[in-house]
């Protein structure tokens, strides 16, 4: 299942703090950030239901995250560090 969030996350920096905590959640095989896209995306392909602890791990570190319910998901890779 892939999600696609809107982020607050801006630079490759950001992404590198997030990264131990998004390569550890469970379930998560793929991630990445297209920092290039308007809403600095992140799209995560994962066999769980991943929303609500990918939310909190972002708020947790400062970051806005909200779900982009019924977005197209493109193949687009612009900032992984996965």
């Amino acid at each position: 299942m892939i999600s696609v969030f809107k982020t607050s996350v801006i630079s490759i920096r950001e992404i590198e703090t997030l990264k131990p905590f998004l390569d550890t959640h469970l379930g998560i095989s793929k991630w990445n950030f297209d920092l290039e896209d308007c809403d600095n995306i992140l799209r995560i392909d994962s066999i769980n239901e991943i929303t609500e602890r990918t939310i909190k791990i972002l708020s947790d570190y400062g970051f806005d995250c909200q779900e982009l319910e019924g977005s197209p998901v493109g193949d687009t890779v612009k900032s992984s560090l996965s």
